[in-house]
């Protein structure tokens, strides 16, 4: 199944600044975190961001954050529940039904139907640090809830890459996409006409 940027949403999580520096190959890990970011923005797709303990890991890194349309905090490692409100906000309650004018064929209240709710973007785009603990955690329970995940495998990380790929390993296992953030990318574009394709390719170039 191939992303659309209309059912997508993206997750960041935990790009901080007292992290990042301990993180295998953090500098790459963090380019393709703001490429994702970036893209998304461009197309639309809803981006959220989280921080751990900012208080002891420091805030969100500032290109990143300036990206996200939403940054939340967390003391737990899984970002699940952090992300529920935004990621699933809920339906607004249904319009009021127009007073009876006392038609005996008019239905009772409770039998009128509802107003649908809002369609949902039922895709998560996920990426962050560490790989292992709360990249991982958070993906594990998103599954639950019965999301589709994808995880962008390089525009993660963890201190170190055995504990990164066992990670990837698991997700996979569990039934998380394995993705890049090419393939993001391009999936969400389609097509070389689109009008932010040529930034697109100067952002992977």
């Amino acid at each position: 199944m191939l992303l659309t940027a209309d059912d997508s949403q993206l997750a960041l999580v935990d790009y901080q600044a007292r992290l990042m520096p301990a993180i295998h190959d953090g500098q790459a890990v963090l380019a393709n975190a703001r490429r994702l970011a970036r893209a998304a923005r461009w197309l639309g797709v809803p981006v959220w961001g989280t921080e751990q303990n900012p208080d002891r890991l420091g805030g969100t890194d500032a290109e990143l954050a300036a990206l996200c349309d939403r940054v939340v905090r967390k003391m737990t490692f899984s970002a699940a529940e952090a992300l529920q409100p935004v990621l699933a906000p809920p339906a607004p309650a249904p319009a009021p039904a127009p007073a009876s004018r006392g038609n005996a064929r008019s239905l009772p209240r409770h039998l009128q139907k509802a107003q649908p709710a809002p369609a949902e973007r039922g895709t998560l785009v996920l990426a962050g640090c560490e790989a292992h603990v709360c990249l991982l955690q958070t993906a594990l329970e998103l599954l639950e809830q019965e999301w589709d995940v994808c995880v962008v495998t390089d525009a993660c990380g963890s201190r170190t890459d055995r504990n990164r790929d066992a990670a990837f390993d698991r997700l996979a296992g569990a039934g998380c996409e394995l993705v890049t953030t090419e393939m993001v990318g391009f999936e969400w574009l389609r097509d070389c006409r689109h009008p932010r394709f040529k930034d697109w390719l100067g952002l992977v170039k």
